[in-house]
């Protein structure tokens, strides 16, 4: 067995375990013979959140594979993040975010989305979907921190109103204050694999502050957030520094969700691009 077919092989069995065998329909390799079933599949319109420090750049690959099943997906940066990263100011905050997303589906009129946040993009995404109701038709936290109504923010302050001493202590190394920079609290592990080259190359070239405020600002559940709605969670299964716990994903475990592990470290969208989109495309 040649390089070529063992990798394709792992990359089947990889899509199967998240997805099933539906989701092998999209790859290359099998495209020619289920045409047919490939164009009876109905479009779908996704809307994909990074998280913190990233940009919409970090989806390409996703998107592309998801564009090529012909599916319909925007990837927009939040202000103050990627190749925005110059507009950020003392007061960008979570609602910048949420407004950021919910300008992008209403200028392009995208209807019946799914949306998924990647890491405290489920902040984000949190808030669109309460501001934007019933455009929304699935909400997904991919690795994500699902919000409550009990714990509306990553950052919570003390019942005196002050904030925790970590949160104050990480703040002295904010640049001007307020943007947060990765490099400073955290191991590039805590995204890829330590020894992936290329893409510890990449993020070193493209990630960028993110504003505190994106932490600390309560998303608001005024229409109900990700409640009423279809929701799913999907976790990364082979992060090994940090991985998500019952703080991240909160009520993922409970009834009403679809749970989805999968085989990829927290930046699977670089890691693992085809077993992500398989994984995307198998949602609504």
């Amino acid at each position: 067995m040649n390089d070529q077919v063992k990798h394709s092989v792992t990359r089947r069995a990889a899509l199967t375990q998240i997805a099933g065998p539906a989701a092998l329909l999209a790859l290359p390799q099998v495209a020619s013979a289920s045409a047919p079933a490939i164009q009876a599949a109905k479009a779908k319109t996704f809307v994909l959140v990074h998280g913190t420090w990233h940009g919409g750049w970090v989806w390409r690959q996703v998107a592309d594979r998801l564009h090529a099943q012909g599916h319909r997906v925007l990837t927009p940066t939040a202000t103050g993040c990627g190749e925005r990263a110059h507009l950020i100011r003392p007061d960008t905050n979570l609602t910048t975010h949420v407004q950021d997303v919910c300008a992008v589906i209403e200028a392009e009129d995208a209807e019946d989305v799914i949306l998924i946040g990647h890491s405290f993009g489920g902040l984000t995404i949190t808030g669109v979907a309460d501001r934007l109701g019933k455009r929304i038709a699935h909400i997904a936290f991919y690795d994500a921190f699902i919000p409550t109504r009990a714990r509306p923010a990553w950052v919570m302050q003390e019942a005196d109103g002050s904030w925790p001493k970590w949160w104050k202590d990480r703040q002295a190394h904010f640049i001007d204050g307020y943007k947060m920079n990765f490099f400073e609290h955290y191991p590039i592990k805590m995204l890829v694999p330590e020894d992936d080259a290329a893409n510890i190359a990449l993020l070193k070239r493209k990630l960028t502050w993110h504003p505190a405020g994106q932490w600390t600002e309560p998303v608001s559940f005024a229409n109900g957030g990700w409640e009423d709605r279809q929701c799913t969670y999907i976790r990364t299964t082979l992060q090994t520094f940090a991985p998500s716990s019952q703080a991240m994903w909160g009520p993922g475990r409970e009834a009403g969700w679809r749970w989805i592990d999968v085989p990829t470290a927290r930046n699977g969208m670089l890691t693992h691009p085809d077993v992500v989109a398989a994984c995307f495309a198998s949602l609504g």
